[in-house]
């Protein structure tokens, strides 16, 4: 339970952040690819390494991350189907294969596995889609229900307590 409330209060604060519907898209963006791929691979290093170092919203992309990971558990027979078409399926990309798994540091990235690359191309082939109905989403978010949720009992009720005001000391 604490941890929904977690989850909707880092959804209620990056949504009122001063982060452009852009930023944010972005960030979730990058963190659906965190929660749909296996976790432990060089590419979602890269990942959170770009989360990181692009001007995308850190809190975005986690939350992001972890709307998406019970998706990909959800979807990984999807991802085994659409890797194993890939992989094994299509004999004309075996030549890609072989010269992708003997370059230096992309046999870590798992790619062999099936899962690992349906998942990771199903994120490809989506991130568009993710990104402009994220950005669709924060800005119709923003327009109709921001000011209604701010003026809400509960958010009085939350900013007033002092939980809150110890809270916004360590906001930047």
């Amino acid at each position: 339970m604490l941890a929904i409330l977690k989850l909707l209060q880092s959804l209620v604060s990056t949504l009122h952040s001063e982060g452009t519907p852009g930023q944010i898209a972005a960030g979730i963006t990058l963190g659906a690819a965190l929660g749909l791929t296996p976790l432990v691979n060089v590419h979602n290093a890269v990942i959170f390494a770009l989360v990181l170092v692009l001007n995308v919203s850190f809190g975005a992309a986690m939350l992001g991350w972890a709307l998406c990971v019970p998706l990909g558990f959800l979807l990984d027979p999807l991802f085994h189907r659409v890797g194993h078409a890939l992989l094994l399926d299509t004999p004309a990309l075996t030549p890609f294969w072989t010269r992708l798994y003997n370059l230096p540091v992309l046999p870590y990235a798992n790619f062999n596995n099936t899962v690992v690359l349906g998942s990771f191309v199903s994120w490809l082939v989506l991130t568009p889609l993710i990104y402009f109905l994220s950005r669709l989403a924060v800005l119709q978010y923003r327009a109709r229900f921001a000011e209604r949720i701010e003026r809400s009992a509960f958010m009085r009720a939350m900013k007033a307590s002092k939980a809150y005001n110890v809270y916004r000391w360590f906001q930047p």
